[in-house]
């Protein structure tokens, strides 16, 4: 990405080194279909419940390397594009865009949705409308996810923030509202079309973020390549052997680039209304 010159946002809130360290009951396995379910965009609230929990506070000041610094301005920097896009893309629907506030963290953070370690990875919180992210999560993008490249960490914010987009659009209140007269199947057939949105309102932003020159070349092949290596079927493969389809909740590898790349070729809202799409 041109990251040079480029404004930051304002709405960065670094509690990198104010946390402690979360221990999650229930053990490895626990953690992983934590991960796995909530991976970008999971609602962790809803797994911590019934865990247990411990938390220790660090003394020692958190020491940020230069490499890290480097990082969380690239993060702001996408966020600062993001908040740019979604402006626009609201007022030409008559709407009002509210920006959301994107949380550093490491270790573990307390949120309105409850508290989650970073082995949840970054995940948004409706219900107090912020982004959290531990910047360590890049590090795993290029070597446990094989998703290397600055975009594929800018994918992984604009799916967040697609998700707050849905917050103020309502669809997350509508969703919810339904689950209670859903089975399990039946809800996790619901959350796999709300997070191919997402990843198409991600697509959205990429596409607006090429018309102010953000984006090099190689920058949307990064970030289809991390929208498939976070696919259900991938990381069920890879944490398991084997694929349930039943228990989808964001979507294949293809579902999720196809949404991404459709958001992109479209620039527009209108084009990913996965509720009521034929097929996903």
């Amino acid at each position: 990405m041109k990251l040079q010159g480029r404004r930051t946002s304002s709405n960065v809130e670094d509690r990198r080194g104010k946390g402690g360290k979360t221990i999650i009951g229930g053990g490895i396995g626990g953690i992983i279909i934590i991960l796995i379910v909530t991976l970008l965009g999971g609602n962790p609230s809803e797994l911590l419940n019934g865990t247990t929990s411990t938390t220790t506070e660090s003394s020692a000041p958190y020491q940020a390397t230069a490499e890290e610094q480097e990082l969380a301005n690239m993060v702001s920097v996408v966020l600062a594009s993001t908040e740019d896009v979604w402006t626009a893309q609201f007022k030409k629907q008559g709407l009002t865009y509210k920006n959301p506030t994107l949380v550093l963290y490491n270790d573990s953070v307390n949120s309105a949705c409850g508290t989650a370690s970073s082995a949840v990875g970054p995940f948004y919180c409706p219900g107090d409308q912020k982004l959290y992210i531990d910047l360590s999560f890049y590090d795993e993008l290029q070597q446990k996810f094989k998703a290397p490249g600055d975009f594929a960490m800018a994918y992984v914010i604009a799916h967040e923030v697609g998700h707050h987009v849905q917050t103020l659009l309502g669809t997350m209140d509508k969703i919810q509202s339904t689950r209670q007269n859903m089975s399990e199947t039946q809800y996790n057939k619901v959350q796999v079309k709300l997070e191919l949105q997402a990843d198409y309102l991600a697509g959205v932003w990429a596409h607006d973020a090429q018309g102010t020159n953000l984006l090099e070349e190689g920058d949307l092949e990064e970030a289809l390549t991390a929208a498939s290596a976070v696919g259900d079927d991938t990381l069920q493969k890879q944490g398991q052997g084997y694929v349930v389809p039943d228990s989808f909740t964001h979507g294949t590898s293809e579902q999720r680039k196809r949404w991404f790349y459709k958001g992109f070729e479209s620039g527009t809202i209108a084009g990913g209304d996965t509720f009521n799409a034929s097929s996903l």
